[in-house]
C-alpha cells in the first residue's frame, strides 16, 4: 500500500511505538489522509486488522482505494470521544493492541482555503472538522461575549493579549460580520502589539476559537479515558500533540495512569482498583532536523507511549 501524497508525521517513531504485531488489531483514531493508517497496514499480516476513525467527511471520501479494499480495513465516520461505544459495537473492548491519534487540524484541512482554519488564505470563517455538525466559527463569534472569548483565548492558547482581542472582535463585529478569515486575521493583528509579533498574531486566536468549535480538548480527555477500556495487557497508546495545551493532557493522563494513588504510594498491598493501568514508555520524541525539513508541521509535533499493564 503506497500513499505518496500524505507524510504522516512522526511515522518512524510512531510505528515502533506501536510495537505493531502482524496478527493484531489497532485502531487509528484520527485518519486524516491515512499516512499512519497506510504505514500500519503494510506492517500487518492476512490476520492483521486496522480500524480507522474521522469525522471529516472529505477525509472519508478520501481515503486511498488501496486501504479502503483491503479487507483488513474499515473506516468509521465518527469522533475520538465515540471510541468506547466504536470499540463495543465491534466487540473489541480488551482486545486492540494499539492506539494511535494525530490531533489537531490535518494538513489538507489548513491547505483549502474554504475551511476557514487558516488566517494565511482568504476564506469562508468556518474552521469545523465536521462540516456538517455543529456551528461555523463565525456563527460563534457573532454571538459570544467578551468575557467568554477571552476566556476562550487565555484557556485554549495561553494568548497574552486576550483582553485587547476579545475587544477588538466584538467592535469589529457591531460594523461588520466577522465572516472571513481574513477579517478575523486583520482585526487580531490591529489589536496586538507590534513588538510582540515574533509569529502572525492571529495564531492564537484560530487555535483557540478552532479547538472551542470543535471541542477539541474534551475529545482528547474521552479518547484517553476510553483507551484504558480498548487495549489489552501490552497494547500502546501512542499520541501525537502539536501545542502545550494538548501535550500537557496527555502527558498527566500518561503520568497518572501510570502511578498508584498517593496514599498507596511504598505499600505493598494497593487494591486492584488502584493499580495503576499504564507503564511510561521513554519520554516525549520530537522530529528530527531532517523531518521538519522535509515537512514543517513537524515541527512542533510530540509524540508520548505508554503501555497498557
Amino acid at each position: 500500500m503506497k500513499n505518496h501524497e500524505h507524510v504522516p508525521v512522526l511515522k518512524g517513531p510512531v510505528l515502533e511505538g506501536l510495537n505493531i504485531r502482524p496478527d493484531g488489531c489497532y485502531v487509528d483514531g484520527t485518519f486524516g489522509r491515512g499516512g499512519h493508517s497506510t504505514a500500519i497496514a503494510e506492517i500487518l499480516g492476512s490476520e492483521g486488522r486496522l480500524i480507522a476513525l474521522d469525522r471529516d467527511p472529505e477525509a472519508i471520501a478520501a481515503a486511498p482505494k488501496a486501504l479502503t479494499d483491503d479487507p483488513r480495513f474499515e473506516i468509521v465516520r465518527g469522533e475520538i470521544a465515540e471510541l468506547k461505544k466504536i470499540a463495543l459495537d465491534r466487540n473489541l473492548l480488551g482486545k486492540v493492541d494499539g492506539l494511535l491519534l494525530d490531533l489537531g487540524v490535518s494538513s489538507p484541512q489548513l491547505d483549502q482555503a474554504e475551511r476557514g482554519f487558516s488566517f494565511m488564505r482568504g476564506g469562508p470563517l468556518d474552521m469545523r472538522m465536521d462540516p456538517q455538525s455543529g456551528i461555523s466559527a463565525a456563527e460563534w463569534l457573532a454571538d459570544v461575549d467578551e468575557k467568554t472569548l477571552k476566556k476562550v483565548l487565555i484557556k485554549y492558547a495561553d494568548e497574552k493579549f486576550a483582553g485587547p482581542i476579545a475587544r477588538a472582535i466584538v467592535a469589529a463585529r457591531s460594523n461588520e460580520a466577522i465572516l472571513r478569515t481574513e477579517q478575523l486575521a486583520e482585526v487580531v493583528s490591529a489589536a496586538a502589539p507590534r513588538r510582540m509579533r515574533r509569529k502572525h498574531p492571529a495564531t492564537k486566536t484560530f487555535q483557540a476559537i478552532r479547538i472551542q468549535i470543535n471541542d477539541e480538548l474534551k475529545q482528547l480527555e474521552s479518547a484517553l479515558a476510553a483507551s484504558v477500556d480498548l487495549l489489552r495487557p501490552g497494547g500502546r497508546l501512542c499520541v501525537i500533540s502539536f501545542h502545550s495545551i494538548e501535550d500537557r493532557i496527555v502527558k498527566r493522563f500518561m503520568r497518572n495512569a501510570s502511578r498508584e494513588p498517593e496514599q498507596y504510594r511504598g505499600l505493598p498491598c494497593i487494591p486492584v482498583e488502584s493499580k495503576p493501568t499504564f507503564k511510561l514508555i521513554g519520554k516525549a520524541i520530537s522530529a528530527t532536523a531532517e523531518e521538519i525539513a522535509a515537512n514543517v508541521r513537524a515541527r512542533s509535533a510530540h509524540l508520548r507511549i505508554a503501555e497498557r499493564l
